[in-house]
């Protein structure tokens, strides 16, 4: 029989193995950590080897010293699944060979997570509310202690409600980064979020005519009120207020540091305290992604329209954002029925 030191090791290998094959199957790095961290958890928590631990044990830590929210328990449980999954196909016979121990899943049918739904609906605002947050917040610009900082904090939010990038997309741009001669109005490159763990996608998002009459006044009026190098193209379009002290001491020009999205988030939380009215009363950087797409579907903006402004992969991940978005098929009904009336008034010279 193996000592516990070799236990020890082959427990190590098995991890990086289960790594190595993930990372073959495209995950990206930051995706593989997170991968085995709920396994290590419950064999320290324990002190024994993956093939010791019973469902008891899962049980045991998750409805007590493991307990987390809802979410990130199916998160961890799913995880230690599938780490399973690949200890039972690939080493069953040698750790049964070795230490004499049958590799069973310790999550069994009475401790499995059920998915059944996201039930915290993210209501936007409505069209009417957001352009009077907007109008409200821009009108106070001239009046603030800072108007540089304000009219950046602004025209970031706006931004993100004209594009519906995420938080870390908008935060993460770069001077560079900003086409103005692409499309009809200008894009943008972002690092999207992919899809299943896949690591970050490049893509282009949009401006619309108001995101770039919008930008191209904050780059020139307002960017260079900030101290940092805006004649690098890798400076961040929307940098943090100062530089971090070690920098600043330098006294020479260095791209700045972006904004980070906590900040983002706490920035637009105030604002909308402050110039947000209506049922909804708080708003935050996703929540404006739901807007954005929500408020184009309704203004006549297709699905696959919205997806590809999103930059989702699958249509059925657009569909949950616009769960709450005003809908009239009757209308619609009546639209398509003319439409088909015209196609064939103008279709009745060729009949024959």
């Amino acid at each position: 029989m193996a000592s516990g030191e070799d236990a020890e090791a082959f427990f190590a290998d098995t991890v990086a193995e289960y790594q190595w094959a993930r990372d073959a199957a495209g995950l990206a790095s930051s995706t593989l950590e997170g991968l085995v961290q709920p396994v290590v958890e419950l064999c320290e928590y324990f002190d024994l080897m993956p093939w010791e631990l019973t469902p008891r044990h899962l049980d045991r830590y998750f409805a007590g010293p493991g307990k987390r929210a809802v979410s990130t328990l199916r998160s961890k449980i799913t995880k230690i699944d599938h780490y399973y999954a690949f200890l039972e196909q690939r080493y069953a016979g040698e750790i049964l060979r070795r230490f004499g121990a049958t590799v069973e899943s310790p999550v069994d049918e009475f401790n499995r997570p059920v998915h059944r739904g996201e039930f915290g609906l993210r209501v936007p605002p409505s069209q009417r509310a957001m352009t009077e947050f907007f109008a409200r917040w821009r009108m106070s610009l001239p009046d603030a202690r800072k108007p540089a900082v304000a009219c950046h904090n602004y025209v970031m939010a706006k931004l993100a409600y004209i594009s519906g990038v995420r938080a870390a997309e908008l935060c993460g741009v770069k001077l560079g980064d900003v086409h103005w001669e692409s499309g009809q109005w200008g894009r943008f490159l972002v690092h999207g979020k992919g899809s299943r763990g896949s690591g970050p996608r490049q893509r282009l998002a949009f401006l619309f005519e108001d995101g770039r009459n919008l930008l191209w006044w904050y780059v020139e009026e307002v960017r260079g009120q900030f101290p940092d190098d805006t004649s690098s193209m890798d400076a961040p379009l929307f940098p943090s207020e100062r530089l971090p002290p070690s920098v600043a001491a330098l006294n020479v020009d260095v791209p700045g540091m972006p904004m980070h999205a906590s900040m983002f988030r706490a920035v637009l939380g105030r604002a909308a305290g402050q110039f947000l009215s209506g049922p909804v009363a708080t708003l935050y950087p996703h929540l404006l992604r739901h807007a954005c797409a929500t408020h184009n579907y309704e203004r006549g903006m297709g699905l696959w329209e919205v997806q590809k402004l999103l930059g989702h992969d699958r249509p059925s991940t657009t569909v949950t954002y616009l769960a709450t978005a005003h809908a009239d098929p009757e209308s619609v009904s009546l639209a398509a029925s003319g439409r088909a009336v015209q196609r064939l008034h103008v279709d009745q010279g060729s009949l024959r």
